[in-house]
C-alpha cells in the first residue's frame, strides 16, 4: 500500500501532509521487517533547501547501507528505489520543520511535521512513529467553534490547519428578528439559538471527541458558557469578532491556546503520577515500563521528549537490556517508540513532557489502571 497520494500534475506542489491520528494508527499497524524510517529536520521554505536535501540524502544512503548489509542487494534495491522516489517528490515541495519517510514492503509514505526532530534512520519490524505522536501531542486534533449571536461555524483542526467540520448541522444561521421586538424577546431568541448550537456541538463532539476552542466576543462566549453542556474539554477561549476571519489566521490564533492546554495536560500527567505512586500503581524506568505495558493494564505513559532507548529483547519479549550498538540487527533502535505504540493499542494515553520533568523517574513512567478486585 502506498500512502503518498500526492498530486504531481501541477507546477506548484503542496506541502507534504501532516499526519492525522488515523494516519498514525495506520503506520503503527505496519509489521514488516525491514520497516525503514527516515526522519530529518528541515527549514520551512517554498522548496527544500540544498543543505536539507544533502542531509536527507545522506540519511537515505545510511538506510540503504544498513538494509544491504542485513538483507542483500534484492531487498536493498527495492527499498532504495522507493526511498529515492519519496526524496525526489519531497525535495520539490514546500517544507515544514521536518520530514518523515516510511518504507516497508508495499507501504511507502512521506509526511511533513510541524516541529524539528532528531535526524536519524530506524530499521526495525515497525515504523518509528514517536515524532508523529509528538506532532499530534503538540497540535492535537481539536474543534474550533466560531460563534456570534446570529451565526455559528465549526471547524476541525489537525496539525497547523483548519477545515470545515463534516457536519450537516453547521454552519448554523439564525433567521429571526423580523420587525420590532423587545430586548427581552431578543434575549430569549438569542438563548434559543445558542441552545440549538450547543445541541449540534454536543452531537458532533460525541461522534468526534476532541478539545474545544471557542472564538467570539466576550459577551457572546459568556452567554454561551452559561448555557452549554459541552465544555468538559474546553481548551480555551479567544475573544474577538472573527466571523469572517480567514482560516489560516484562525489557526494562528488557536495555536497559543492549544499550547497552554497541553501545558496543563503535562501538569495533569505529573499529578496523576504522584497520585498513583501512593498506591504503587506506577512503573518507573524503561525495563519496568516495558514489562508493565505488556503484563498490566496501562493507563498513562509519561515520557520525556528527548529520551531514546536502544535495547535488546529477551527471548520471550518481556525484558529489555540497554544497547549501544544501534545498527546491530538484534537491537531495537528505540524501545520508546515501541512502548508508546503498545500503550496506545491497549487504550492508554500518552503525555510527552519536557526533558527533566521526570528526572526522578528515570525519564519515563507508566501509571496502571486499578485491578478488578473480583479477579
Amino acid at each position: 500500500m502506498t500512502m503518498t497520494a500526492h498530486d504531481t500534475t501541477g507546477a506548484r506542489l503542496a506541502a507534504l501532509p501532516s499526519p492525522t491520528p488515523t494516519d498514525v494508527l495506520a503506520l503503527q499497524s505496519v509489521r514488516d521487517y525491514p520497516a525503514i524510517s527516515v526522519l530529518c529536520t528541515t527549514t520551512p521554505a517554498p522548496v527544500m533547501t540544498t543543505g536539507d536535501l544533502d542531509r536527507l540524502e545522506a540519511l537515505v544512503e545510511d538506510a540503504v547501507q544498513r538494509v544491504r548489509a542485513e538483507f542483500g542487494d534484492v531487498v536493498c534495491g527495492a527499498a532504495r528505489d522507493e526511498l529515492e522516489r519519496l526524496v525526489d517528490d519531497t525535495r520539490r515541495r514546500p517544507t515544514r520543520a521536518a520530514v518523515a519517510l516510511f518504507v516497508a514492503g508495499l507501504h511507502s509514505s512521506a509526511w511533513g511535521l510541524p516541529e524539528a526532530v532528531v535526524d536519524r534512520v530506524v530499521v526495525d519490524p515497525t515504523f518509528a512513529t514517536r515524532d508523529l505522536v509528538r506532532a499530534l501531542h503538540r497540535t492535537p486534533r481539536h474543534v474550533v467553534l466560531v460563534l456570534t449571536e446570529r451565526e455559528a461555524r465549526l471547524f476541525d483542526g489537525v496539525g497547523d490547519s483548519l477545515t470545515p467540520a463534516h457536519s450537516t448541522a453547521f454552519p448554523l444561521v439564525r433567521r429571526d428578528d423580523r420587525g420590532r421586538a423587545t430586548s427581552t424577546g431578543a434575549d430569549r431568541r438569542t438563548d434559543a439559538f445558542l441552545r440549538t448550537v450547543d445541541r449540534a456541538l454536543g452531537t458532533y463532539l460525541r461522534l468526534h471527541p476532541a478539545p474545544l476552542v471557542l472564538i467570539g466576543t466576550a459577551r457572546t462566549l459568556a452567554r454561551f458558557g452559561g448555557i452549554s453542556a459541552n465544555l468538559r474539554r474546553l481548551a480555551g477561549r479567544i475573544h474577538g469578532s472573527h466571523a469572517r476571519t480567514p482560516l489560516p489566521e484562525l489557526a494562528r490564533l488557536t495555536r497559543p491556546v492549544l499550547e497552554a492546554y497541553l501545558r496543563s495536560r503535562e501538569e495533569e500527567a505529573l499529578a496523576l503520577l504522584d497520585e498513583r505512586s501512593g498506591s504503587g500503581a506506577v512503573a518507573t524506568g524503561m525495563p519496568a515500563v516495558w514489562l508493565a505495558s505488556r503484563a498490566e493494564r496501562p493507563e498513562m505513559l509519561a515520557v520525556e521528549e528527548g529520551l531514546f532507548y536502544p535495547a535488546r529483547l529477551s527471548a520471550d519479549g518481556d525484558f529489555l537490556t540497554p544497547a549501544t550498538d544501534v545498527e546491530h540487527p538484534d537491537v531495537i533502535d528505540d524501545a520508546v517508540d515501541e512502548v508508546i505504540e503498545a500503550v496506545l493499542r491497549r487504550g492508554g494515553w500518552i503525555a510527552l513532557v519536557r526533558d527533566g520533568a521526570l528526572s526522578t523517574r528515570e525519564r519515563v513512567a507508566l501509571t496502571l489502571r486499578p485491578r478488578d478486585p473480583l479477579r
